[in-house]
């Protein structure tokens, strides 16, 4: 039986609430997951695995179904506290048996925009590794974003996050993104 997924949506969601889990939930219904039993998986973006968008993902998949997915998530019950979640994409050039990587960032007190260039630059960095592209670890993430798509070896970056201010009054609040896998 073939495993290796056809195609991926990406998807994000926050939620708040009294309970730690009923702000969990709240968080995978606002990103339209909430009716799968998702199983967390490691980081790799399959060989010709097709980017969809999440309606489509959605319409291929049915409640109860165990799905597969890369999941950040964070949560607090703190007031005021930003919080994120982002999933970082990375894709080679050549799509036909190489694989690529997704990273999972959780952040605490960090924007929108560092969040996503961070979990971006994550998914990047394991790809260049792997396909060895030589770059200096310490030069600015724009500038090595540069240098892996010069390269022709590395294709297109990415990212999705969702951020969320803690509860004012202290509910829990829950920030995720999500890569979801259809098979």
């Amino acid at each position: 039986m073939d495993r290796v997924p056809k195609y991926v949506f990406f998807t994000k969601g926050a939620g708040r609430d009294k309970e730690r889990l009923a702000s969990f939930e709240a968080a995978l219904r606002n990103a339209g997951i909430e009716k799968f039993n998702l199983v967390s998986v490691s980081s790799i973006f399959p060989p010709k695995c097709k980017i969809i968008p999440a309606k489509k993902g959605l319409e291929m998949l049915s409640p109860g179904q165990i799905v597969f997915c890369v999941m950040a998530r964070t949560e607090s019950n703190e007031p005021n506290r930003l919080i994120a979640s982002s999933i970082g994409l990375a894709v080679p050039t050549d799509r036909s048996d190489m694989y690529g990587y997704l990273s999972e960032h959780h952040g605490y007190g960090q924007k929108e925009k560092i969040v996503s260039d961070y979990a971006e630059d994550l998914a990047a960095t394991m790809l260049a590794t792997t396909l060895n592209v030589e770059f200096n670890p310490d030069h600015a993430w724009n500038e090595r974003e540069q240098l892996y798509k010069a390269s022709g070896k590395i294709f297109k970056t990415s990212s999705i996050t969702q951020t969320a201010e803690g509860d004012k009054d202290g509910l829990w609040t829950t920030t995720i993104a999500a890569a979801v896998f259809v098979l």
